[in-house]
């Protein structure tokens, strides 16, 4: 295991220290930094980041409850790993509920939604142009979030959240090859001008097809 990007490193303040370091591992997770199936090193960790074992154990119990590890009876905790089976089980779901709410944010979506949609867009092509994964998902997650609210349907929003959950990590990781990153990145300009136009068929397809090919690159790389 490799701990060496020390780009998350450095000590912790107090009052935001439980959040922080749930962020930090969570990250460290997200980024493959840590591989599926590894033992999540507590000693290394405290090392790591100046604090004591009890943080860093209730962080990987927070963890544990999203799904990012597993809890092992007197042996810690290791990374979960998700299986292409359930993913390919929830992607398509998941697929549905967006492009639906595509469609109906084309005909809901106040102006100023609209806009702020497309300068997150432009926001998204710079992160993407820095090679700043963290702050490019941050943003992508941003963009579906607010079109989603868009769509004013809290039923929708409900269970796509349920849903979402599950899949967080892995959207994450589906752009972990260059190509499908630039891909990934073209694809949010599309939806951003099918948005602008209020062309709630095409912002749908579109929407549907973006979390289609990020399975199909999330199984190219499971598969190998």
């Amino acid at each position: 295991m490799s701990l060496a990007d020390t780009r998350l490193d450095g000590p912790l303040a107090r009052p935001a220290l439980a959040v922080e370091l749930t962020d930090r591992l969570r990250r460290i997770i997200m980024e493959g930094e840590l591989a599926p199936g590894e033992k999540v090193p507590e000693r290394l960790l405290t090392e790591r980041f100046g604090v004591s074992r009890t943080p860093i154990r209730e962080a990987i119990k927070v963890l544990a409850h999203e799904g990012f590890v597993t809890l092992l009876p007197n042996r810690g905790a290791v990374v979960a790993a998700q299986s292409l089976a359930e993913l390919t089980e929830l992607f398509p779901l998941v697929a549905v509920l967006e492009g639906l709410a595509g469609e109906l944010a084309a005909t809901h979506a106040t102006d100023a939604e609209i806009v702020a949609i497309s300068d997150d867009t432009v926001r998204l092509r710079a992160a993407y142009e820095d090679r700043d994964r963290p702050a490019y998902f941050t943003v992508n997650q941003a963009i579906h979030s607010a079109i989603l609210a868009a769509a004013r349907n809290p039923t929708l929003v409900q269970h796509h959240a349920i849903l979402a959950r599950r899949v967080y990590r892995a959207r994450y990781q589906a752009n972990l090859t260059p190509e499908r990153w630039l891909a990934a990145t073209a694809e949010h300009e599309a939806i951003a001008a099918a948005l602008e136009a209020r062309d709630s068929g095409r912002l749908g397809r579109l929407l549907r097809e973006h979390l289609t090919h990020k399975l199909e690159a999330l199984a190219t790389s499971l598969t190998e």
